[in-house]
């Protein structure tokens, strides 16, 4: 009777429960209505990527900026200064500063409208893309209690960063020309060049199959991303502009060896035990990377049209730099007056740095973006014959083809001193004829090989044009050619009908020719 009783009594619980669950339900069915009203009024808050995870976990955004960076000054010519600034710090590997530079010349703000350029911007996304500091986990974690329980969100801002970045990059270049998204790739590689042995590491890895499309992991979460899949299309532009190839992976690596770099010279071996093809190609690299040169002799290769100068901000520190700069005083400053007459910035050229005026000073270094001082730095003299010579002047074509080939004012760069030899010869420049005529005769591993009939095709070419040392050389060899000929007796015999006379004390290893010296005079 114990046990019937309890069974009773669970049944009236279990039917009250029942009851109370019925009357819950038939509350919910009367509240769905309000609740879709509500949901259709908060769901658009979060945007069209919103998703049930989401709404649990904390949202990542974009990283935190100073008001300095974000160009809120209203104050006259602030704008050239920030973009200065900025550009300093992206040359230098600064990822956020790359950010910024981007999304100012996309002209995202409208005080920014008129620095409005897609390539630059593309150039600058896809660096702040490559750029390292832009993946590498570097947040803290507490060491005890809570184990993987994140102390910083700076990886977290800097992945949401680098989705976005992958996101404009891609909007950029699928609006670009063919021309346009070379243009973009030219300047992303003379950047990372400037960078020494970090950059060319960073270039081949950005050709290496084996890292991501911008050089991070390979499982890298924005370039997983990047790739897309069935739901996502992904960012197929920004994957293409730079094409994966084993050559040029090892080109860059080897590089980047060049520089002295011991680090670099670990990957590279590496890079060649990864497999038996790679290691094939090191001669032939090895052959091409002596030719090399950078896309652009410095940044920009042109002028934009919003007025504020593309600035090159490349770093001239490092000791072969220093040491080249040191030496520009064995440059007469004529060849730099010439440099700016032919940039108008002065109407003729000056044999005195004395004569230069402090506004046309300024002038040049407006145009070129460096601090408006009056007084021309030995980098900014450096950057006028640059300058003429990448606008056209033959003159200043060889006379930078000098710099490189001396070390002045330049590192020594024999494959720099040949192209810009070559663009003046092009020009009809007899001494650069002349030039081209002795890097064919001595021969230059690697960057031009010794080839005598080319070297002579020059050196009249010269003389034709007037060169006197060309012109000098040109009638010795004439001289040769128009000597009256030889008499019916002087004229050497047949080989066959030479009489030999072998010497008292000589064997027949020793006989020489009777006539041997009148024959070879």
């Amino acid at each position: 009777m114990h046990e019937a009783g309890d069974a009773v009594a669970l049944l009236r619980r279990l039917r009250r429960a029942g009851v109370q669950l019925l009357e819950n339900r038939r509350q919910l069915i009367r509240r769905v209505p309000l609740g879709a009203v509500a949901a259709v009024a908060v769901l658009p808050l979060f945007g069209c990527d919103f998703s049930a995870p989401q709404l649990f976990a904390k949202r990542a955004t974009a990283c935190p900026r100073p008001q300095v960076a974000q160009g809120s000054s209203g104050q006259f010519n602030q704008q050239q200064i920030e973009i200065r600034n900025l550009r300093q710090g992206g040359f230098r590997g600064d990822f956020f500063a790359q950010l910024e530079l981007a999304r100012r010349y996309e002209g995202q703000r409208a005080s920014d409208k008129n620095l409005d350029d897609p390539v630059e911007a593309a150039a600058w996304y896809a660096m702040a893309l490559s750029n390292p500091s832009g993946y590498a986990p570097i947040a803290a974690y507490e060491p005890r209690g809570k184990p993987g329980k994140a102390l910083s969100r700076f990886d977290d801002c800097r992945a949401y960063e680098r989705h976005a970045a992958y996101g404009a990059l891609d909007r950029q270049l699928s609006r670009m020309s063919t021309q346009e998204r070379e243009r973009v790739r030219n300047r992303v590689i003379y950047i990372l060049s400037t960078q020494g042995a970090d950059g060319y590491r960073t270039l081949a890895r950005m050709h290496d199959g084996y890292f991501g499309p911008y050089g991070e992991p390979s499982d890298n979460l924005q370039a997983v991303e990047a790739y897309g899949d069935r739901r996502h299309v992904g960012a197929p532009a920004a994957l293409d502009l730079f094409r994966r190839n084993d050559i040029d992976a090892y080109l860059y690596n080897y590089l980047a060896v060049q520089t002295g770099d011991v680090s670099a010279y670990v990957m590279l071996k590496d890079f060649e035990r990864s497999s038996p093809q790679r290691a094939s190609y090191g001669t032939f690299v090895e052959t091409k990377a002596k030719r090399w040169i950078p896309p652009y002799e410095f940044y920009p290769p042109e002028s934009p049209d919003s007025g504020v100068p593309h600035s090159d901000e490349s770093d001239p520190a490092g000791e072969a730099k220093e040491a080249a700069l040191a030496r520009l005083h064995e440059l007469p400053f004529v060849h730099v007056g010439e440099a700016l007459s032919y940039l108008r910035i002065i109407p003729a050229p000056l044999l005195d740095e004395r004569l230069l005026s402090l506004n046309d000073a300024q002038t040049f270094q407006a145009s070129i973006g460096r601090p408006i001082t009056g007084r021309l730095t030995p980098i900014e003299k450096v950057r006028a014959v640059q300058y003429a010579a990448v606008n056209g002047s033959s003159k200043a074509q060889l006379v930078l083809a000098v710099m490189y080939s001396e070390g002045v004012g330049v590192p020594r760069d024999y494959a720099r001193a040949y192209h810009w030899y070559e663009e003046a010869e092009r020009q009809g420049s007899p001494e650069a004829k002349y030039a081209m005529s002795t890097f064919f005769s001595l021969g230059l591993q690697g960057v031009a090989d010794q080839d005598r009939a080319k070297a002579v095709v020059y050196q009249l070419d010269a003389a034709l044009a007037g060169f006197k040392p060309s012109a000098w050389r040109l009638q010795q060899l004439l001289a040769q050619v128009s000597r009256p000929p030889r008499g019916p007796g002087e004229r050497p015999q047949p080989y066959a009908a030479r009489a030999y006379v072998a010497p008292a004390s000589a064997g027949p290893v020793d006989a020489v020719p009777v006539n041997a010296e009148r024959d070879y005079r």
